[in-house]
């Protein structure tokens, strides 16, 4: 019996290596169920369903799955996967008395059977003429206003001026020859003007075309109040004393004559007898030979007749010029009368 227990032949009471395991038989698709498989010290019973249970515990190995619950990984709580989110959002199947209905072609077509198409109102489409209508006479006004302000078919060729009675006429028109080939819609009063500015004459001008190539000039002059006498000469002057024009003789001109030196020594007396003289009426200075004054207010006025008027200073100019006129214009007394004074407007006396 001792000898026995030391023979390695004897196969009884010995244990299996570690390594030896049960071969499968052939034509068998595994483990059988309740064998025991042996690896590396580790003992497993294989069960109905494939399943080992090992005696040690390897912290490596995947769980095993569930039967009835979802393959996905197990989640650890407070934290969200991107592949939990959608399954969290994922509403709740509709009930199946609100599915909508499948639309089927003869749903459609029936649908479309009854679409009805109203005809168009009359207001609408009458508002939708008058649109189109606007816009494209709009569009037609841009069009046409380009061709007249840039096109050079309306070039200007002739110049005439009119409205001149101190200036001659062909100096002006020789002035404005500059402006010959330039449209017609692009030439304004101060472009008129500016080039007039060595007339003393010339107050204003006003533009007028006449198409396709005339340009009118309508020239508005200053108003002479006198006749200044400087010398031999004679010039026209306004209310400001401005010199017009000249002319040849005394009796070119039926205005009153004021002496050239009151002009020169004392400017404000100068400006005492213009400011009066453009009070009267171009009838009543017609009636006049001369203004004179020693002081601004002693300004005195002579008739063509030889009868004088006593005016006094510039106040109160256009009651003293209605005044005077109607004195003119009066019945005379027998005798006639020699002296207007209408220096006290509201008084005036005649003798």
């Amino acid at each position: 019996a001792g000898a026995g227990q030391g023979s390695p032949a004897s196969g009884a009471g010995q244990r299996p290596p570690a390594s030896a395991q049960r071969t499968p038989e052939p034509g068998s698709h595994g483990p059988e169920t309740g064998s025991i498989r042996i690896n590396s010290g580790k003992v497993s019973v294989m069960g109905a369903e494939n399943r080992s249970t090992s005696a040690t515990k390897d912290p490596s190995a995947p769980l095993p799955k569930r039967e009835g619950k979802s393959a996905t990984p197990a989640v650890p709580r407070g934290r969200k996967t991107a592949e939990a989110k959608p399954a969290a959002r994922a509403r709740p199947a509709a009930k199946a008395g609100k599915q909508r209905k499948a639309v089927t072609p003869s749903s459609a077509e029936s649908k479309s059977r009854t679409i009805v198409a109203f005809p168009e109102s009359p207001r609408r489409k009458l508002r939708r003429r008058l649109w189109i209508g606007g816009v494209t006479a709009v569009v037609l006004f841009i069009a046409l206003l380009a061709v007249l302000v840039f096109s050079p078919v309306l070039a200007i060729q002739t110049v005439s001026v009119s409205g001149t009675d101190l200036t001659r006429k062909e100096a002006l028109v020789e002035a404005l020859q500059p402006l010959k080939g330039k449209p017609l819609p692009q030439v304004t009063d101060q472009d008129v003007k500016a080039l007039l500015t060595n007339f003393p004459a010339v107050d204003d001008v006003a533009v007028e075309a006449k198409p396709p190539s005339e340009l009118g000039v309508r020239v508005v002059e200053h108003v002479p109040v006198a006749v200044l006498k400087t010398g031999k000469k004679f010039a026209l002057i306004n209310a400001d004393g401005k010199r017009l024009a000249t002319v040849g003789k005394r009796g070119d001109a039926e205005l009153p004559l004021i002496d050239g030196s009151t002009a020169g020594e004392d400017p404000e007396i100068f400006r005492t007898l213009t400011a009066v003289l453009a009070a009267l009426p171009q009838d009543v200075l017609a009636k006049l030979e001369h203004a004179s004054a020693k002081t601004v207010d002693s300004v005195e006025l002579q008739l063509t007749n030889g009868k004088k008027v006593i005016w006094g200073n510039a106040d109160q100019l256009e009651l003293k010029a209605r005044v005077f006129e109607a004195l003119l214009k009066a019945k005379q007394p027998e005798g006639g009368i020699q002296v207007y004074d209408v220096s006290t407007p509201t008084r005036p006396v005649t003798r």
